[in-house]
């Protein structure tokens, strides 16, 4: 079945990226639903995990099909170390300085459901945080940049690198990953604090989640800056977990044909997630030109 595709740096991505997550994250499990979703014509695929990226490389091996696409995901902690030690170390410290400096008051137990009361960063620990070059590399070698190009930088240390004043450490990421030959996304959690801060990044785009169930700090200001944002927007998480599943057509219409966001990461758990999916987006237009031949 026909997807609407994208260019993305070059490349053409359809505007749904499958997001499996079976009841049991096996690896056997997963394979078998992207199998299925490749079988309907899926071939891009979302890969949060080793054992998502596992089931990729099998269904690969399996189809023999070179045009699968892989996006897969690097936490910025996994580039940066205070005082020679993995900035993740640090966590609860990280939280209480993010607590005091950045999100509003009324959305942390929101956002931390069990957040810490501890000491903050002092802003000589902050100064001393450092691009950990031989741990990024590492991390960066289980991707294949043939098979999984788009590489996601950042998650949840994204938005906090940039609370603490260290933005200029996911420039370093995203420019070893180019260097590396792949094509870095920078993925962040609140649209409102991380958009304005990183759309200088060299990013090919930017993921983020984009559901009315989500915090943005602000839901009305975060979809105007989408609207306005002047690089390509991929949502993350657009079905809030599966619970906007059966309201799938217009989130999906809201998404891709108001909010012009480039592609959708959209979850299936089951089999029968897949074709009403596929469905709705027949319904979505290419951003690709019609050229005549």
């Amino acid at each position: 079945m026909y997807l609407p595709l994208v260019i993305l740096e070059g490349k053409k991505i359809q505007r749904i990226v499958f997001s499996v997550k079976a009841s049991s994250e096996v690896v056997q499990h997963l394979y078998f639903l992207m199998e299925k979703v490749y079988e309907m014509g899926g071939w891009c695929f979302n890969l949060p995990t080793r054992k998502h990226l596992e089931s990729f490389n099998l269904l690969r091996e399996s189809t023999r099909e070179p045009n699968l696409i892989g996006f897969g995901h690097l936490e910025a902690e996994a580039g940066v170390s205070l005082s020679g030690k993995p900035l993740h170390r640090f966590e609860s410290k990280v939280i209480s300085t993010m607590i005091r400096n950045v999100v509003p008051p009324d959305l942390v137990r929101k956002l931390f459901s069990a957040y810490p009361h501890e000491d903050v960063l002092t802003q000589r620990e902050i100064d001393r945080i450092t691009f950990d070059r031989s741990r990024f590399h590492q991390a960066l070698s289980i991707f294949d940049p043939k098979a999984i190009p788009f590489l996601l930088i950042g998650g949840r240390y994204g938005d906090w690198l940039w609370g603490l004043g260290r933005g200029d450490l996911l420039k370093v990421m995203l420019s070893e990953a180019r260097q590396k030959g792949f094509i870095p996304i920078f993925s962040g959690q609140w649209a409102t604090y991380v958009l304005p801060k990183s759309k200088r990044l060299e990013a090919a785009a930017y993921a983020i989640p984009v559901n009315k169930r989500k915090a943005f700090f602000d839901l009305n200001q975060a979809l105007d800056l989408i609207k306005k944002f002047e690089k390509p927007i991929l949502s993350l998480d657009p079905l809030a977990g599966g619970k906007l599943m059966r309201e799938s057509e217009q989130a999906f219409s809201f998404l891709l044909n108001e909010l012009k966001v480039y592609s959708v990461f959209a979850e299936v758990t089951s089999e029968k997630d897949i074709e009403p999916l596929f469905q709705t987006m027949k319904k979505i237009p290419s951003l690709i030109p019609f050229r005549k031949t």
